[in-house]
């Protein structure tokens, strides 16, 4: 039974001034309980639960909070009150329904991230259908997503979905702000993410959403660098998302890439924060990109920061950047021996191995 992630925007979930666009709502459960009829397995990531607190404490979209203490007490209000419209309508579709609340750290740690996909795989088995938030009230900026774009890529990579669904309010990509600009069009499809960065793609949101459109193409690469097909459509749109599900055309599609990664080093593309930088010289970088190789001391020729081993670092050669990966060494141990050989780092460090980053826990970045 393949898994569908549905991430649906503030911009669909609710109006600027956070009232609950109920009759989009009904429509996507309506699409919703078609899929699990048809032995799909949707989950759906939703955003909105601060456009829905804000909404309830009567707060308009002019005077939206800033402070993280605000918006996570926002969300705390809001949060139960729009899993229960997603509750009432599922159910009312004879569709069962689980709340689930993530944070970046649940996913940044390992032993979370298996726990949580095991999770979602047995709420998936008994054909009860996850709606998915982050956790705002307890998030902090240091361990938030920014957006559920990204949110909604992870749990996709996290369960091997069959297709990414990213709900919006219009129709997809264009070429420019359709808002702004009359001859915008539509891109209908992306095999190409360079290419995109000579259109003006916008990060303008909702007035109650965190995202944008550019949000929107990073979590589509990577979820297609997992083998993951990608559309972006209108959530607002009848019969956008259950097309979009079933794999119809319509919106922009982002096919799934034929250089695909493991989970695990998606997991530490993606989701792994870096506790640190190092810089490598010209041969190492080169190594590491053309040659598939560990990382050794001998081509590391500067460390910064504090880290531990086991940590993420992410990997540099002139001010660009090489890769990510997980330290062998802590910070003090690599400064130790940076610029060494390898017999020379057995000598310093007999118990720790050779390599700086070992390639199987080495991703291109």
């Amino acid at each position: 039974m393949g898994a569908v992630v549905i991430k649906l925007g503030s911009s669909v979930v609710a109006t600027d001034d956070g009232t609950v666009r109920t009759d989009v709502l009904t429509q996507i459960c309506d699409d919703v309980a078609e899929l699990q009829r048809e032995s799909l397995a949707p989950i759906v990531v939703t955003s909105g639960a601060i456009a829905r607190g804000l909404g309830v404490l009567g707060i308009p979209p002019a005077r939206r909070p800033r402070a993280v203490e605000e918006l996570q007490a926002a969300s705390a209000v809001g949060q139960g009150k729009l899993y229960r419209v997603y509750d009432e309508l599922l159910g009312a579709r004879g569709v069962r329904s689980a709340q689930v609340l993530l944070t970046f750290f649940d996913l940044s740690a390992r032993s979370h991230y298996l726990n949580a996909r095991q999770t979602l795989r047995k709420l998936l088995e008994w054909r009860v259908v996850p709606v998915i938030n982050e956790n705002d009230t307890t998030t902090t900026d240091e361990i938030s997503f920014g957006d559920n774009d990204f949110l909604a890529a992870q749990v996709a990579i996290l369960v091997g979905a069959t297709r990414l669904v990213l709900a919006t309010n219009t129709d997809g990509l264009f070429t420019a702000d359709p808002r702004s600009d009359p001859d915008a069009r539509l891109v209908e499809e992306v095999t190409d993410f360079q290419a995109l960065s000579q259109l003006a793609i916008s990060q303008v949101t909702s007035v109650l959403g965190s995202g944008g459109m550019r949000s929107k193409v990073v979590a589509a690469e990577m979820a297609t660098a997992a083998g993951i097909p990608t559309v972006i459509v209108n959530g607002q749109r009848r019969g956008a998302v259950l097309g979009a599900a079933r794999g119809e055309r319509g919106g922009t599609s982002f096919p799934a890439q034929s250089d695909r990664y493991s989970s695990f080093k998606l997991w530490l593309k993606y989701a792994k924060p870096a506790r640190g930088r190092v810089q490598v010289d010209a041969g190492a970088a080169r190594a590491l990109r053309e040659g598939g190789t560990s990382l050794l001391p001998v081509g590391v020729v500067a460390v910064q920061g504090s880290f531990e081993a086991g940590d993420a670092i992410e990997i540099f050669h002139a001010e660009q950047a090489v890769g990510k990966g997980i330290s062998n060494y802590s910070a003090p141990e690599l400064r130790r021996v940076c610029g060494r050989r390898s017999a020379e780092v057995r000598e310093l460090l007999p118990q720790a191995g050779e390599e700086a980053v070992h390639r199987d826990y080495f991703v291109l970045a």
